[in-house]
């Protein structure tokens, strides 16, 4: 009786999801580059870029050039190109503050309307890193708060450049998401959704936070 050829086992490729990238636009260059940098070092599962805008930071500024990259990425409804397979995950976020800056809401509707994330901060970005250390809902200014994070994190001088500690911040981000998502919820309620105090940078934090866990499954 002849014998049966058993099929030789084949074994199942594992198949990794690539790293989703982050191309995050801003305004500062100091202190929004050096949170960003900090979480890159913590996140490895993800691809984080930041490209500064500084001297013309004005959130009218940043939300044009976010969104003409984008859509050089085929990331947006009236992109040309068309995007590969490992694009089709990469997000474009718009970091900018409210601070005294003109055509903010427009630079808000701009980004919306092309698929562009905003992290947004009113008055300014030092309102997110104070976050996360303890809460703050009081309307401020933005030379306030930034003394107000002075009190907290004695290492950092905005006018002499001096950053704060963003890798002992950083490890407390899920605090600061919190503390964010309620500032947000108070403002709304309010019916001022861009009000003062509020950031959406949580919500950046947390898509970079889901794609690090997804990448490491």
């Amino acid at each position: 009786m002849a014998r049966r050829k058993i099929p030789p086992i084949q074994r199942r490729q594992s198949r990794r999801e690539p790293k989703r990238r982050f191309f995050l636009f801003c305004e500062g260059k100091n202190t929004e580059p050096a949170y960003f940098h900090a979480l890159k070092l913590t996140l490895t599962g993800t691809l984080i870029t930041v490209e500064t805008r500084p001297g013309v930071g004005v959130p009218k500024t940043i939300a044009t050039e976010a969104v003409k990259f984008a859509q050089s990425q085929g990331l947006t409804k009236k992109s040309r190109r068309k995007k590969n397979s490992f694009e089709e995950n990469d997000e474009v976020w718009a970091v900018f503050d409210r601070d005294d800056h003109p055509n903010f809401d427009e630079a808000v509707s701009q980004c919306e309307a092309n698929g562009v994330g905003v992290a947004r901060s009113n008055p300014c970005f030092e309102l997110w890193l104070i976050l996360h250390e303890r809460d703050y809902d009081r309307f401020d200014h933005r030379a306030a708060v930034q003394r107000e994070l002075k009190k907290l994190r004695p290492e950092y001088d905005k006018r002499r450049g001096k950053i704060p500690d963003c890798d002992d911040l950083v490890t407390r981000v899920e605090l600061a998401e919190e503390r964010g998502k309620v500032l947000i919820e108070r403002r709304e309620e309010e019916r001022k959704p861009h009000g003062n105090p509020s950031t959406t940078v949580g919500m950046l934090t947390c898509a970079i936070r889901i794609a690090d866990k997804s990448a490491r499954r």
